[in-house]
């Protein structure tokens, strides 16, 4: 059996990847590929995993676990999503790091299910505007005491993924960026699922759907049906197109409340950010699906 963990990163994609998912659940049964709704299984994966503190569970805990998570007699593939599997949004960056506790938390994630292959999937977002989201997430009034000794400057996902990577390296890896989503959550959709490039989902674009005026978005749908593009990095370019002839410029902002932090500072963050991405590749085990 297959376990996917889908770890977020808190603030990126707000569920729609699972959400998109379940529209093709009947579907993906059909070929061991479950992805039972959120409600099934967050608190029992929780409860499960800080009763067992990382042991090994045992087969009667496993039979528990999916008889909990799922109603199917076929079960090759599990897809589970959950933005806190890790931690609270305080904790997601402490210091220099993200997810400190990561090597910890994910070990009690795959012991869950000992002899199942694990995958992780992780959504990256830029820190100058995912510490603000996850303030304005949290139950905290004060970005300063929020934000209590975090270097966000120095913060760096390639860090993160190497302690990942070295904690489990024999689980797969799949990465990218939340700023990228509309154009290639289709494949993450698959990728998730395990499916081939030429498989088709609903939901493959319901980003778009979201950032596009909708008479642009049903221009796009009818080009794309009289023109199939061949390949992935052919519908990119199309999506591309009209997004930036169609572009709801209202849906891509984002209030984001950072009291303190100065414009320069945002673009230092950000430049680190980016300038980060060299190093992602160089990680075992990892795949990284960009534009």
């Amino acid at each position: 059996m297959q376990v996917v963990y889908h770890l977020g990163a808190p603030c990126t994609d707000e569920d729609q990847l699972i959400q998109s998912l379940l529209k093709n659940r009947a579907v993906l049964a059909r070929s061991g590929i479950v992805v039972p709704p959120p409600g099934r299984y967050r608190a029992v994966i929780r409860d499960a995993s800080r009763a067992l503190k990382g042991a090994p569970a045992s087969m009667d805990v496993q039979d528990a676990l999916l008889d909990a998570i799922t109603e199917s007699d076929r079960c090759d593939r599990l897809v589970l999503s959950d933005p806190r599997f890790i931690c609270i949004n305080r904790l997601v960056v402490q210091g220099a790091q993200i997810w400190p506790m990561i090597e910890r938390e994910t070990t009690k994630l795959r012991n869950l299910f000992p002899g199942a292959q694990v995958e992780f999937f992780i959504a990256m977002r830029d820190p100058a505007t995912l510490i603000p989201a996850m303030f304005n997430a949290s139950r905290f009034n004060d970005f300063d005491e929020f934000t209590h000794g975090v270097q966000p400057k120095a913060v760096a996902w390639s860090e993160m993924l190497q302690r990942l990577n070295r904690a489990h390296p024999d689980c797969p890896i799949t990465v990218w960026n939340n700023e990228d989503t509309p154009l290639i959550w289709g494949e993450i959709l698959r990728e998730m699922a395990g499916l081939g490039p030429g498989q088709v989902l609903n939901g493959a674009d319901d980003l778009l759907e979201k950032i596009m005026e909708p008479a642009g978005f049903k221009r796009m749908q009818a080009y794309l049906a009289q023109h199939p593009p061949q390949t992935e990095m052919q519908k990119r370019r199309i999506a591309a197109a009209f997004l930036d002839k169609f572009v709801l410029e209202e849906a891509l902002e984002e209030e984001l409340d950072a009291p303190g932090w100065t414009e320069e500072l945002i673009e230092e963050i950000s430049a680190h950010y980016e300038a980060d991405m060299d190093h992602i590749t160089a990680v075992p085990n990892l795949t990284y699906i960009a534009p």
